[in-house]
């Protein structure tokens, strides 16, 4: 089963985006780490969002 090329661009991006990391730096991240980044930001984003 490979992933959705759609979904990685959008972790790319995401990582990228918050994080300012470079294509290739992201590409070299395993799959769960990089999923567990994307999550990572997610969460301080709600944090930020709800004011805690």
């Amino acid at each position: 089963m490979t992933y959705a090329a759609d979904r990685l661009h959008e972790e790319v991006a995401y990582v990228a985006y918050h994080f300012h990391w470079s294509l290739d730096e992201i590409l070299d991240l395993e799959h769960p780490d990089r999923r567990r980044y994307v999550a990572e930001i997610a969460s301080i984003n709600n944090r930020i969002s709800q004011g805690r």
